[in-house]
C-alpha cells in the first residue's frame, strides 16, 4: 500500500517589516521531498491559503542552496508545485498517513491560527497517522488542540528553531515572537541539540521533529522509517 505525505507550506513573504522578505526554506521541503520520493511515497504539498508559495531568499544563497535546493529551482515541474498548492479546505486528512511542516521564518505568521492546518493536523494524529515538523514548521503544532480540548503538543517531547538559533541568525529583532518560548508555554518538553545549527532530532511516539534547516533529511528518514 503506497504511504501518502502532506508537505505543508507558506503563503506568507516578508516579515512585519515588509522591507525584510522571508518564505519557506527551500531545502527543508526538497531534502524532505527526496527522502519520501526515494521510498515511492505519494506527495502534496497545502498551505494555509492555497496558492502560491513565496521562497526565503537566504535560503537561495550559499551555503543553503544545495545540490537537491538548486535542482528544484531548475525543474518547471517541480516549481509549479509551488504555484498552485492546495488549501486546507481541498484536503481529506484521511488519505494521508503522515503530515510534515517545512519551516522558514514565514510560518510564524500564517501556520499557527490556521484552523484548516489544524483540523488536518488533529485528524491525522486522532487517526493514527504520524505529525512531523521541521526547524519553525513547529509553529504549526503551537495551537492544534485535540477532540478532547487538550494541545497536541502538552506533555510531549519535540524540537524546533532555538532561540540561540534566532539570535545567531541575526533576525530575533525581526521575528514575531520566540517560538521556542512559546512551546515551552504550551506545557511541551522542549529539547534541542548541543551545537546550534546541527542536526537534530526528536521522536516521541508518533511526534516527529527536527530543529533546524539541517535536520529535515533526518527527520523525514524517521518519519518513512515508522512509515
Amino acid at each position: 500500500m503506497t504511504r501518502r505525505i502532506l508537505n505543508v507550506v507558506t503563503n506568507v513573504g516578508h516579515y512585519d517589516d515588509p522591507s525584510h522578505p522571508t518564505g519557506l526554506w527551500l531545502s527543508e521541503l526538497t531534502h524532505a521531498w527526496q527522502v519520501f520520493e526515494e521510498r515511492g511515497f505519494e506527495q502534496t504539498i497545502v498551505s494555509p491559503a492555497g496558492g502560491a508559495v513565496p521562497l526565503e531568499p537566504r535560503s537561495l544563497t550559499f551555503p543553503n542552496n544545495d545540490r537537491s535546493a538548486r535542482a528544484w529551482r531548475e525543474d518547471p515541474a517541480r516549481m509549479a508545485l509551488l504555484e498552485d498548492t492546495l488549501a486546507p479546505a481541498d484536503v481529506n486528512a484521511g488519505d494521508y498517513d503522515a503530515i510534515f511542516f517545512t519551516g522558514g521564518h514565514a510560518v510564524m505568521y500564517d501556520f499557527p491560527d490556521s484552523a484548516g492546518l489544524q483540523r488536518i493536523t488533529r485528524e491525522i494524529w486522532q487517526g493514527g497517522g504520524i505529525v512531523s515538523a521541521v526547524c519553525h514548521g513547529y509553529c504549526g503544532l503551537l495551537n492544534t488542540r485535540l477532540s478532547d480540548g487538550s494541545l497536541l503538543v502538552a506533555g510531549r517531547r519535540l524540537t524546533g528553531f532555538a532561540w540561540r538559533e534566532e539570535v545567531l541568525a541575526r533576525v530575533d529583532k525581526l521575528v514575531p515572537y520566540n517560538a521556542e518560548e512559546e512551546m515551552i508555554a504550551r506545557g511541551a518538553q522542549y529539547e534541542k541539540g548541543l551545537l546550534p545549527f546541527a542536526s537534530h532530532t526528536v521522536v516521541d511516539g508518533r511526534l516527529v521533529t527536527g530543529q533546524n534547516p539541517g535536520s529535515a533529511k533526518a527527520t523525514a528518514r524517521l518519519v518513512a522509517g515508522m512509515l
